[in-house]
């Protein structure tokens, strides 16, 4: 009894400072945070299915922009070799600049409606606290960035030219090995992956997460993992980067963890330069993944809830400057990702490190 009164009053005690906001003069006092619980209820839950086509995105989207009357503003970083908008959105005109990225992997949906319900949680609703937020922070979501991967339930793009490493001959380049910021444009084959690193250089975003999928593992203690999160690895990622990363991975798993309910590990991924992980830590942003577990059909409504709540923590930690006061060195203590689940095979199944 006393551990389960020590757990309660620890997920109390940093829920408050997940959505505590900062001390200001009297003169401007800074409305009540709202709940990512309150906002999750505010989303209609007819919005977009769990692994919705490029055409139901468009629909959401739409609805979106309408009933937050243009406060979130619906465009496209690019176009797909078969011509498919690479759908963008974008809520707040805050200085400070955020980046999120879902469905690189068009096997991997969960992060697309975890994406389009955070853009109706943080535009629709225009309480004082949300103009607060607005006026802090700019999130520019690109969503669903395999359009043509996501119609084919395919990890790769769609490109039957495709050759060399990172690719599936005959079938499409895999989007998260070609985010290179030294390789110059000319010589990328990935128009998804031009895409968000042209968008990163128009926004410079100080945050950038990269959501996708993995398979199902099992940790010592007999838990299964639903999720896990990496920051830059690449030795040519800078330390400022590296240690702002670590505090962003560190505010990921403390609200995923308390706030969602998520069992959140370490993933185990490479250093390569053209993985977005690594290639927007080597430009110098707060650089994250986060992997959602591939869990059978009766969690799939938790898990979106997982990304929802990371969307949401980040938004309001950078907002807030939270963000930024996380001890980085509690990073290391995120608990490695144990071996897969015995008998979970799955299609996300895959020896290559995301």
């Amino acid at each position: 009894m006393r551990s389960k009164l020590l757990a309660a009053a620890s997920a109390a005690a940093l829920t408050s400072v997940l959505l505590a906001a900062p001390g200001t003069a009297a003169a401007e006092p800074v409305p009540r945070p709202v709940a990512a619980d309150r906002l999750s209820v505010l989303v209609p839950s007819d919005l977009v299915p769990p692994a919705p086509t490029p055409e139901e995105l468009r629909r959401a989207l739409g609805r979106i922009a309408r009933a937050s009357d243009g406060r979130v503003r619906i465009g496209s970083a690019g176009r797909t070799n078969e011509g498919r908008p690479i759908r963008l959105a974008t809520v707040g005109h805050g200085g400070t600049r955020l980046l999120y990225v879902t469905q690189q992997h068009g096997d991997e949906p969960l992060g697309t409606p975890a994406a389009v319900r955070a853009l109706w949680a943080l535009g629709v609703p225009d309480t004082a606290w949300h103009r607060w937020l607005r006026s802090r922070i700019t999130v520019d979501v690109v969503v669903q960035a395999n359009p043509d991967g996501a119609v084919r339930n395919q990890r790769y793009n769609h490109d039957p030219g495709a050759s060399g490493p990172y690719a599936e001959p005959g079938v499409g380049y895999d989007i998260n090995r070609f985010h290179n910021p030294l390789t110059p444009a000319a010589e990328n084959p990935v128009p998804e992956s031009r895409a968000v690193l042209r968008l990163w250089r128009a926004t410079r975003p100080a945050v950038v997460v990269d959501y996708h999928m993995q398979g199902r593992y099992l940790q010592p203690d007999g838990r299964e993992t639903t999720a896990s999160i990496l920051w830059p690895t690449s030795p040519l990622a800078g330390e400022a980067a590296v240690t702002a990363s670590r505090r962003l991975a560190v505010r990921n798993y403390d609200a995923m963890r308390l706030l969602a309910g998520a069992n959140v590990t370490r993933y185990p991924g490479g250093d390569y330069e053209g993985i977005a992980r690594n290639a927007y830590g080597i430009l110098g942003s707060a650089s994250l993944l986060v992997e959602l577990s591939n869990l059978p059909a009766d969690r799939v409504e938790f898990q979106i809830r997982s990304a929802f709540v990371s969307m949401i923590a980040t938004a309001q930690g950078a907002a807030d400057r939270t963000l930024w006061r996380a001890d980085p060195a509690r990073a290391d203590t995120v608990e490695e990702r144990g071996p897969e689940l015995p008998g979970a095979a799955t299609a996300l199944r895959r020896a290559d490190a995301a």
